[in-house]
């Protein structure tokens, strides 16, 4: 976690020049991220090298979220050649943690965190690419190309494609919200007592208001228990009309995001030599199998049943050395 060669000179041009640089703890992509510290103040610097990386779509949708009036950081510089973003420093007080330490809190922050998706979907969408049909299943496609051959299945494309093509219609009527594509637990940062902030919202898309409910609360980094995801969807319903099909949308995306997120995992296992991705499988393949009793899913279950048994559901590292 050296920092890029040309921190410091874009830190001095900004009026940081006395800054400290210290690491900060990254995600599973190819940015990283330094806390600069000086006695009075702090601010996050954002190492989004090109080729790699391209920072521009977060910067355009952290100006329209802070535009619209959600918490998401101020920009206070940005090097687009180098790749390089001064941020409004958050903290490190993340909804995750506090929720794991204080249990008594859970219901409030995810109902904090829903409120803000209320919100955000009370308005008309930013000027967004369309999350369509190419999309969701170029994503679902992650799984057969990724997972299952890490296990060592051989999958019929043709047929796992021509299932997810018969359910996604579901997911792509009505009108489209902003949405994150990453919303969860560990992108919501407690910026005061009951005050979220918003991170990670660089691969935003068009889409069905189901999707970011699915990523808060099938949360592939921690347990959301079946009780606080049917409140939280009560509470979102309480207080946003939706259609008859919505249920089947929120299930039907709920599986294929989390076929895409067991995909990326095993690709941050097999390629990018992150091996604690795969642990984190187990859980995925609980939301899926849930996900995937829907009747609206019965294509895409037929064949899952009949490619991926039970018990190669699971952590791919250990099961492709069974």
């Amino acid at each position: 976690m050296t920092p890029p060669a040309a921190a410091a000179a874009f830190l001095a041009a900004n009026g940081w020049d006395d800054a400290d640089i210290v690491p900060v703890a990254g995600d599973a992509s190819f940015r990283r991220y330094f806390r600069a510290v000086e006695p009075t103040r702090s601010a996050i610097l954002m190492d989004a090298p090109p080729p790699h990386e391209d920072p521009r779509p977060f910067l355009n949708m952290a100006r329209w979220l802070t535009g619209n009036g959600f918490a998401a950081p101020e920009i206070h510089g940005e090097d687009l050649d180098h790749g390089l973003v001064l941020l409004q420093d958050f903290g490190d007080v993340r909804m995750r943690e506090t929720v794991d330490a204080e249990p008594s809190r859970e219901l409030a922050l995810y109902a904090a965190a829903i409120d803000i998706l209320i919100s955000l979907h009370t308005r008309e969408a930013a000027a967004l690419a369309p999350y369509g049909r190419a999309v969701l299943h170029r994503e679902a496609d992650l799984l057969t190309e990724w997972y299952c051959p890490a296990i060592g299945i051989e999958a019929d494309q043709e047929a796992y494609s021509a299932a997810w093509d018969a359910v996604f219609d579901h997911a792509l009527v009505g009108p489209k919200v902003t949405v994150l594509r990453d919303y969860h637990a560990e992108n919501l940062m407690l910026i005061g007592p009951d005050t979220l902030g918003l991170l990670d919202f660089q691969d935003a898309l068009a889409g069905h208001p189901a999707y970011d409910l699915v990523s808060l609360l099938q949360d592939a980094r921690r347990d959301v228990s079946e009780d606080v995801e049917a409140a939280m969807l009560a509470h979102y319903k309480a207080a946003v009309a939706t259609d008859p099909g919505f249920d089947a949308a929120y299930h039907v995306l709920g599986a294929q995001r989390n076929a895409k997120i067991v995909g990326i995992f095993t690709r941050l296992w097999q390629r990018d030599g992150k091996p604690r991705y795969p642990t984190l499988c187990p859980r995925v393949w609980r939301y899926l199998n849930r996900d995937l009793e829907h009747p609206a899913l019965a294509p895409v279950k037929a064949w899952f049943d009949a490619t991926i048994p039970q018990g190669l559901r699971g952590d791919p590292l250990a099961l492709s050395s069974c």
